[in-house]
């Protein structure tokens, strides 16, 4: 039976990255990359619908060892594929990924201080053993969306689809288009699909906060013209990271005035302040849910054209010309996307066990926001909810490589995360937004204090994350010993 060193999950934007921390931090280490999809990319790969991009600036979302050039800030999907496409090329992380793998079991065996994975390939099984497994798959299930009964869908005559499964041949030009939703894929789907449809309407049962931002970073541009990629591309990263984290900041603590600048930002696109007060203006504060982003107020104008529309209501049913409403009009219908949001999966839905035993997930707290209490050499990617995902990813790999380094000089074959104390439970991630409260209880838990707190803070992270003391709460884990909670 092989056996690997390290052994990642997953080669999207999370494994990519780690791949090039671990080779470049750790080149002793023996590795691979387990992909269950036949080609790299992840999510960026995976969404292929009309629009598709990135929710963050490239220079944040991308990774500090491999600036971005492209002239975008906020990426469509195929420009960030090909950019992750070139990462593994140039770092030669793609002859360590091992296509059309998926791994559905993991058990550690403390008599021998390793794992024992358990591999789907094609009709086959097989297994491999790793002395540290690292997940970077994420946290949405690519399998099953989010999937709500419509009352009388059977009975709709046109075409149903799910952004998530976008059928390649859909031709919906001069068609009537609903979008029902109104996170981050509805306001992308109507811009784009109202390019070459007859009209698109967004049908949402209640407003999301949006905010339009600039599809190019002026000041970014100014950047590269001066100096090489290298320093523009660390120069502007902090640049934004640093604006970020100030708007985050003051729309948590003055989330009055961040009413009042997006709604006024919204009033002064669409010169409608009645349209804003129904279809653009929450109840829930600014940044309680993840903040869409329309790079060059994109979907506002596609509404100012008169190629789309939004509508506030609920659904009745489905009538065969296209959905009825809880106030009696009916939206007509050719296409029908519904853009209803993901489901949550824990760590790519792997089953854990140790010594045999399952891991009941919501058991396990969280240390530092990578590894598990109870579940010995073993970490996962979780990027930040309120700012972009490599940030926080990238953070953990590193973390990861600290981890393996001290364990070695320490000559543990087996570390696991332990507290000094009771800790007072929480949600992993505390937005209030649908997808996440209906599943976070599937997940561990994170603690009330440092380091087992995960906090949604670049800055703070950045300073205390690489600096921490492994020994006060990383413990060996002897052979004979179970790695309990």
């Amino acid at each position: 039976m092989e056996h690997l060193d390290v052994v990642i999950v997953g080669a999207g934007l999370s494994g990519i990255g780690a791949a090039y921390r671990l080779q470049t931090e750790l080149p002793g280490k023996s590795f691979a990359v387990l992909e269950g999809r036949d080609t790299l990319g992840g999510t960026w790969d995976l969404f292929r619908y009309p629009g598709v991009r990135s929710d963050s600036d490239m220079f944040t979302l991308g990774y500090p060892f491999k600036p971005w050039r492209a002239a975008k800030a906020i990426a469509d999907g195929a420009s960030i594929l090909d950019y992750l496409t070139e990462t593994a090329e140039q770092f030669g992380i793609d002859r360590r990924i091992r296509y059309g793998v998926k791994v559905i079991a993991a058990d550690w065996d403390g008599a021998a201080a390793r794992w024992t994975l358990t591999l789907s390939r094609g009709d086959e099984t097989e297994t491999l053993t790793c002395g540290f497994l690292y997940c970077c798959a994420g946290y949405y299930d690519y399998e099953r969306p989010h999937a709500p009964e419509f009352p009388g869908v059977e009975d709709f005559a046109g075409t149903m689809v799910h952004p998530q499964f976008w059928p390649a041949d859909l031709d919906y030009t001069d068609a009537r288009v609903v979008v029902i939703g109104s996170g981050a894929t509805a306001v992308t789907l109507v811009p784009a699909m109202a390019e070459t449809a007859g009209r698109v309407t967004m049908l949402q049962r209640t407003p999301s906060w949006i905010a339009p931002v600039p599809g190019r970073d002026k000041y970014a541009d100014r950047i590269r013209a001066l100096l090489p990629a290298g320093p523009a591309h660390r120069l502007i990263r902090i640049k934004n990271i640093l604006f970020n984290a100030g708007f985050y900041q003051y729309c948590r603590r003055r989330p009055e005035s961040a009413r009042r600048l997006l709604t006024g930002l919204a009033t002064r696109i669409l010169k409608d302040e009645r349209l804003v007060a129904e279809h653009f203006t929450p109840r829930y504060g600014v940044w309680d849910q993840r903040l869409c982003a329309i790079p060059d107020a994109d979907f506002f104008k596609a509404l100012k054209r008169d190629r789309a529309e939004v509508v506030t209501d609920h659904i009745d049913r489905f009538v065969p010309e296209g959905i009825r409403l809880a106030s009696g009009r009916t939206l007509p219908a050719d296409v029908v996307v519904s853009a209803t949001g993901l489901r949550l999966l824990a760590f790519g839905g792997i089953t854990l066990s140790v010594d045999g035993e399952p891991v009941r997930l919501p058991e396990h707290y969280v240390w530092q926001g990578a590894m598990l209490t109870g579940v010995p050499n073993f970490a996962v990617c979780i990027g930040y909810t309120n700012s972009s995902w490599t940030l926080r990813a990238d953070l953990t790999s590193r973390l990861v490589c600290r981890v393996l380094a001290y364990a070695d000089r320490r000559g543990y074959r087996a570390v696991v995360p332990q507290p000094d104390g009771p800790l007072r439970e929480h949600p992993l991630l505390e937005l209030s937004s649908g997808y996440i409260q209906r599943s976070i209880g599937d997940f561990p838990r994170q603690g009330d204090r440092r380091p087992w707190r995960v906090r949604q803070n670049y800055l703070l992270d950045a300073a205390t994350t690489l600096r921490t003391r492994m020994g006060r709460t990383l413990k060996p884990v002897r052979a004979q010993e179970r790695a309990g909670v």
